[in-house]
């Protein structure tokens, strides 16, 4: 890789089950300078090409990271990513470290709606607090945070909040790949 791009790393372990996703990373893939790395096609047995993954985010400006919110955190397919890409003096511990000033913007869906994102709801906090690993991370690597686009209640969303959503998220990314 030589040339600047936007680097979507989608993680879902079950797309045929998520077409809130699937379509969100379909519109990244219609996008010009966006690359999506869909990690469990490529990684289905978890071994990943560190050397291969390090050069694709090595010319990224942003990387997404595109997936849905399970267990209060990121599916385990992209916590392996993290592990063995994004290693100390590489990602982060020094001042030319490879992340820094890179764009890390958060791109989830949440199977529960909003209001279950609040004390006495289902999660009983504010969706705000599961944010914080995704912003250490990024605050860690010197990386810049940007705003995340959420879909909270994905699997029941209508096909009208669908189709914004996925108009957001193109205009968004159209607009950092620009």
């Amino acid at each position: 890789m030589n040339e600047q791009h936007i680097l979507v790393l989608y993680a879902h372990p079950a797309p045929h089950r998520s077409p809130v996703n699937r379509r969100l990373a379909d519109a990244a893939r219609a996008t010009q300078g966006v690359i999506v790395e869909d990690l469990y096609n490529t990684y289905p047995d978890f071994d990943i090409d560190a050397e291969r993954e390090r050069a694709l985010v090595r010319d990224a400006s942003v990387l997404v990271f595109l997936h849905p919110i399970r267990w209060y955190g990121m599916p385990s397919l992209l916590k392996e990513w993290m592990d063995v890409v994004m290693v100390p003096g590489w990602a982060y511990g020094k001042p030319d470290s490879v992340l820094r000033g890179k764009g890390y913007w958060l791109v989830a869906t949440t199977g529960s709606g909003l209001d279950a994102y609040q004390p006495g709801g289902l999660h009983g906090r504010p969706f705000a607090d599961f944010l914080a690993p995704f912003e250490q991370t990024a605050a860690l690597c010197g990386m810049n945070w940007i705003e995340p686009l959420l879909m909270h209640g994905a699997a029941k969303a209508g096909e009208a909040a669908v189709e914004a959503h996925v108009a957001e998220f193109t205009r968004r990314l159209r607009g950092y790949a620009g």
